[in-house]
C-alpha cells in the first residue's frame, strides 16, 4: 500500500489502513469503539460508502467506496484523523493518562509542532490501496479475520468480534446501520 500518495480516482473502492503512533493501542485504552460509529457517520457525510470495517485495539481497517468529486480520500481521511486524535487526546486527559500523553507529545514533529500540533496521535500519513470489485470481497476477508490472526487473539471467532463488519457479510446480522454491502453500492441498500 502506498502512503503520501494522492488518491484521486472517485467512484472507487478503497482499502484504508491507519495505526496509531507507535503502534500504541490507544483505541482500545480509551475506549472509543462507540465514538467510530459516529466517525462513520461523518465519512458517509464525505460521500464515502462504508462497505466494511475492524477496529484493533492499534489500528482500523476500511473498505470504503470513495464517491466524492468534489474533496480528495487524502483530505476526507485526514481531516477524519485529525477529529479522531481529538477525542482520542480528550479521553486520555480525563482518563489521567499523562504517561499516554507525554508519548504523544514527544512524538510531534518539530515542523508540526511550530504549526500548533500538540500530540502525534497517529503514525504519520495513511495506507490507501485501490481494489477492484473482484478484489473487494479477499481485502474484507482478511481484514475480518485480522482479530484472530497473527499476534492477535481478540476472539475465538472472527464472526462474533463486536468491532467489525464481519457479522454483517459472513453471518447477514446488521452490526451497524451505516455499513453497505460492497455488491450493492450501485444500488444503495444497507447490508442485512
Amino acid at each position: 500500500m502506498s502512503t503520501h500518495t494522492q488518491h484521486l480516482e472517485d467512484h472507487s473502492f478503497y482499502f484504508i489502513t491507519f495505526t496509531c503512533h507507535k503502534w500504541l493501542n490507544l483505541f482500545e485504552e480509551v475506549n472509543i469503539y462507540d465514538y467510530l460509529h459516529f466517525w462513520f457517520d461523518k465519512l458517509e457525510e464525505q460521500k464515502c460508502i462504508l462497505n466494511g470495517y475492524v477496529i484493533m485495539p492499534n489500528h482500523l481497517h476500511l473498505v470504503l467506496y470513495y464517491k466524492n468529486e468534489k474533496k480528495s480520500l487524502n483530505r476526507i481521511i485526514a481531516d477524519s484523523k485529525r477529529f479522531l486524535a481529538y477525542e482520542i487526546v480528550k479521553r486520555l486527559k480525563q482518563l489521567g493518562k499523562s504517561d499516554l500523553l507525554n508519548i504523544l507529545q514527544q512524538g510531534v514533529q518539530t515542523n508540526e509542532r511550530a504549526k500548533g500540533k500538540m500530540h502525534q496521535v497517529f503514525r504519520l500519513s495513511f495506507d490507501a490501496k485501490r481494489v477492484d470489485e473482484k478484489e473487494v470481497e479477499s481485502v474484507l476477508d482478511y481484514l475480518h479475520r485480522n482479530p484472530v490472526s497473527g499476534v492477535w487473539n481478540l476472539t475465538s471467532d472472527y464472526t462474533k468480534y463486536k468491532y467489525s463488519s464481519a457479522s454483517c457479510y459472513e453471518l447477514g446480522e446488521r452490526s451497524f446501520d451505516k455499513i453497505m454491502d460492497f455488491r450493492e453500492v450501485t444500488s444503495e441498500s444497507s447490508c442485512e
